[in-house]
């Protein structure tokens, strides 16, 4: 036991440096440094203790990475970290353990981020490896092939760290991974300064829109009132004219109208917002995008999550519903069993996901919408701007969350998103942090928490597709799992025997330098 405590501290290390590169903390190198130690760690180690080493490093990552979790669900804290260190302890597996090591952790960790960002449950990508890198030189790759090629590129550069550290010769593997690695990122680097990125159509100034307040506050009846109330009150200080204004997610959180008695003064009603919305508008001249929440009308179990375009006169022009929902936020994965677990702390109704185009067609222009949770998936980004989205809005809520983790990590995601699409990005949030980020990924303006405020800005409407829309994530799956098979083909064929362990770091008659 004692030795097996010893020999995960590296695995540790390696996971918690990972865990460094991520926002809040954003120390983008450490992720090289993490990756080097995790490829010494795999070496010449046998398949069980791959798969050990594997979760212990994925868990040092992600438990820190998602501390502020704890605060919703202590149960949901860990369930993530184990999906997340199970998904790394079968990538681990994956690994050649000689010759072939560092080309094959180059797909796997590839394969594995992919894997974490569409199951279970949709997906959960948080504390991803692209998060860290947002500040980092490598960033404008995802534009040639998304952010799986940016997690590929940060892997090689760690292996090719590891070859230059972890050899006691500088002989032809080292020499040769380097190289390889060196060769990879020249490559990327010059094909993203090469790549499409589109091209601006017009420009329109517009407003986000931040109504402030505490964090950590959970809906209530009274609350919705006076959110609302917060929100229409940050509107005024819109000083000049703009074409359209965004609110963020669930501001506008109607009660159900009382059958029977009077309607009571703290409570927000939805034909009183209604009018409220269609008089800003107005009084803006402007498109105005409000985030709604609230029962859907048809189905007593379900809620619904939407945005719509207000027009300056009042008229309500379109509406997209939120597709991809937070497990256990949202929506409650296996529900029987999730009760017994954590009872009431769930949410009592699943919310009802859209199946619409994420886009909402207005006078100012074709707006691309994702909603919170789902800009965290370059495929909610990507499907719009394929419809013809001109600008990517994100209205959000981040006012029940504890810490800064989850905002600074959604505007670290906004800004790869807004490279891979080349298109602005605009973001709002009740309480922090609304956002503006132009399509090369830098961020402009930024609130802070629980302010009350109001971003202005001239953004542009952009059209034409990058390499990474166009293409989706497919080429780097396809690339990552030859990289896997090309690793092991290469111990087949560098070990006579068929490639076994024979003791740790060594083959017979030879050095596993690769």
């Amino acid at each position: 036991m004692r030795a097996f405590v010893r020999a995960g501290v590296p695995a540790v290390t390696a996971g918690l440096l990972l865990a460094a590169a991520v926002p809040p903390w954003g120390w983008w190198p450490t992720a090289f440094v993490g990756i080097a130690l995790f490829d010494q760690v795999l070496a010449g180690r046998p398949v069980g203790s791959r798969f050990g080493h594997g979760m212990l490093f994925a868990a040092a990552w992600i438990l820190p990475a998602t501390v502020w979790m704890l605060d919703l669900s202590a149960v949901g804290w860990v369930l993530a970290a184990l999906i997340h260190s199970t998904i790394y302890g079968i990538a681990s597996i994956l690994v050649p353990a000689g010759p072939g090591r560092r080309l094959g952790l180059v797909g796997a960790v590839t394969l594995a981020e992919f894997t974490r960002w569409s199951i279970p449950f949709g997906g959960m990508p948080l504390a991803t490896i692209p998060m860290g890198q947002a500040d980092g030189p490598l960033v404008p790759v995802v534009r040639v092939a998304g952010s799986l090629l940016l997690v590929a590129l940060v892997v090689a550069v760690g292996v090719g760290l590891s070859a230059l550290i972890g050899s006691r010769r500088i002989g032809r593997g080292p020499v040769g991974t380097v190289a390889t690695a060196t060769g990879a990122v020249v490559a990327a680097v010059l094909l993203a300064a090469l790549a499409p990125t589109g091209h601006e159509v017009g420009t329109i100034d517009m407003a986000a829109v931040q109504g402030g307040g505490p964090q950590r506050t959970r809906a209530t009846p009274t609350g919705a009132a006076t959110v609302f109330a917060n929100q229409v009150a940050a509107t005024q200080f819109v000083d000049r004219p703009v074409d359209l204004v965004l609110w963020p997610e669930n501001v506008v959180n109607p009660s159900p109208v009382p059958v029977t008695g009077r309607r009571r003064a703290d409570r927000l009603y939805a034909d009183d917002a209604a009018l409220v919305l269609a008089y800003e508008a107005d009084r803006l001249g402007a498109v105005l995008v409000p985030g709604w929440f609230h029962g859907h009308a048809d189905d007593p179990t379900a809620n619904v999550n939407y945005s719509t375009a207000v027009e300056p006169d009042g008229t309500v022009v379109d509406r997209y519903d939120k597709v991809r929902t937070v497990p256990f936020g949202e929506f409650v994965p296996l529900r029987g069993l999730a009760e017994v677990v954590a009872g009431d702390a769930l949410p009592a109704r699943d919310l009802r996901p859209g199946t619409g185009s994420a886009v909402l067609d207005t006078s100012v222009g074709r707006l691309g919408v994702t909603i919170s949770w789902e800009v965290f998936f370059d495929h909610r980004s990507r499907d719009p701007v394929l419809d013809g989205a001109q600008l990517m809005l994100n209205p959000t809520n981040g006012a029940s969350y504890w810490l800064t983790q989850v905002q600074t990590q959604q505007i670290a995601s906004s800004r790869l998103r807004a490279i891979e699409t080349g298109r602005w990005v605009v973001q709002a949030a009740p309480t922090g942090f609304s956002a503006v980020i132009d399509p090369d990924g830098r961020l402009l303006a930024r609130t802070g928490v629980g302010e009350q405020a109001v971003l202005q800005y001239t953004v542009g409407l952009r059209e034409g597709l990058t390499w990474a829309t166009r293409l989706g994530p497919v080429p780097m799956l396809v690339f990552a799992g030859l990289l896997v098979l090309a690793g092991h083909a290469l111990v087949l064929w560098q070990t006579p025997d068929g490639g076994r362990i024979h003791r740790r770091g060594h083959r017979r008659g030879r050095h596993a330098t690769s």
